[in-house]
């Protein structure tokens, strides 16, 4: 007979957004054994960090003296939520009362996009946590030191940087016209592909990696480009986006914009299922329509908010429902960026974006059906980056982009209240 386990709560799955919806628990009033975290992922993945800031939830210590069980490296392949189970492979079933779908998203794999040679050794995804460990393991050994990196998106961002700041030799290479294209206008991006340039990055634009050059112990050796050229690799990092997690609940879940549909609290359409982190499509209050957010901030917050409204709910209260300002950031080489809100509409440049400036600060708002619906700054102070944030969440009207790109000369130039300078200029 099958082994049956059972909780108030089931966290279930790997993404960041689990350890901090166990901290929220923790926060709120949680007696021991009521809580549970079901995950693929060995022990350290879960306690390293996820599960709170400081301190706190560095190990699997802190989830012991909350009461929390651990239910690690178990694959769970099968849920059914009219009966509240989740049944792993070793036969075990775990009932619930409560569950928070925190899957976060998978890789989007080379064999799904056509590559050839995909099982080549030193290919390691970007959003993998165990091939992060490997890839650790291989740079500590590996006498050439030339990567190859496939995407230009936030994590590909990021790891060039952190390479070459390490002494590797890094190429970029991407479809896209332009380094992160869903995120930065042309105009910000021509600053980051010139400052990386001056820093030894190659970047290659507009092109695709079709495939893989190995030798006799089956180790990549080179890239191909749709071009026809070749890139000398002795590793390749892919950061070719993900794909939420969402198999397990398709057909008992409303799914839209390929996660699950949740309301302003992270409530799915089954009335004891949340969803929080990567796998939640959620609506976006400020833009009145549904969105998904892959982000750490995003995941926090998340999890924080699902678990308030879980616990208020049980005693009857109410709180405010989920009110999200986009929020993407980065720190790359002595670089420091900070963008808020919404990047469509058009955009309007400010400051100083030449990438040789010894010390260049800029930055874009974008203005959509005369508001200001986002900003982005670069360089900026704290009370700067605020002041950006509060346009982004405000959304003021903007009668001219030419006072409007004198506004943001003025944030970034003047010692006086930032508030001030937003009002005064009437944007």
């Amino acid at each position: 007979m099958a082994e049956e386990k059972s909780f108030k709560y089931v966290i279930f799955g790997a993404d960041i957004s689990a350890g901090y919806a166990a901290r929220e628990f923790a926060r709120q009033g949680l007696k021991h054994g009521e809580l549970a975290i079901i995950s693929n992922e060995p022990a350290n993945y879960i306690c390293g960090g996820p599960g709170g800031t400081g301190e706190e939830s560095k190990s699997h210590q802190w989830y012991k003296d909350k009461g929390i069980e651990l239910i690690l490296s178990t694959e769970i392949i099968k849920a059914d939520l009219s009966t509240k189970s989740l049944f792993s492979t070793d036969g075990t079933i775990f009932k619930y009362q409560t569950l928070i779908v925190a899957t976060g998203s998978t890789c989007v794999r080379l064999s799904e996009c056509g590559f050839q040679d995909t099982n080549a050794k030193n290919i390691f995804y970007l959003r993998d946590i165990k091939d992060a460990d490997q890839l650790a393991l291989t740079m500590e050994t590996k006498k050439k030191r030339t990567v190859v990196v496939i995407g230009g998106g936030y994590r590909g961002f990021e790891v060039s940087a952190s390479l070459t700041v390490n002494n590797y030799e890094v190429t970029m290479v991407f479809p896209e016209p332009w380094i992160m294209h869903w995120l930065f206008s042309a105009e910000i991006a021509s600053f980051y592909e010139g400052y990386y340039a001056n820093k030894g990055i190659k970047i290659i634009k507009s092109t695709k990696a079709t495939g893989f050059s190995t030798n006799s112990n089956g180790e990549v050796t080179e890239v191909k480009l749709d071009d026809g050229r070749t890139l000398e690799a002795d590793v390749v990092l892919l950061d070719g986006g993900g794909r939420p997690m969402t198999s397990l609940f398709r057909g008992q879940v409303v799914e839209e914009k390929g996660g699950l549909k949740t309301d302003g609290f992270f409530k799915t359409s089954v009335s004891n299922v949340y969803a929080i982190g990567d796998v939640a499509t959620f609506p976006m209050k400020l833009y009145g329509d549904m969105r998904r957010v892959e982000h750490v901030n995003h995941a926090f917050k998340s999890a924080e908010h699902a678990v308030k409204a879980i616990k208020a709910a049980e005693e009857g209260r109410s709180i405010q429902e989920y009110d999200y300002l986009p929020f993407y950031n980065s720190r790359a080489f002595d670089l420091s960026w900070q963008f808020y809100g919404d990047n469509v509409g058009q955009s309007v440049l400010f400051g100083d974006n030449d990438p040789k400036s010894p010390k260049a600060k800029f930055g874009t708002y974008w203005v959509k059906d005369g508001k200001v619906v986002g900003a982005f700054l670069e360089g900026g102070v704290v009370e700067e980056n605020n002041a950006i944030a509060r346009v982004a969440r405000t959304q003021p009207s903007v009668g001219s982009l030419e006072v409007l790109s004198n506004v943001g000369e003025l944030l970034i130039g003047s010692r006086v209240d930032r508030n001030r300078v937003l009002v005064s200029c009437h944007i």
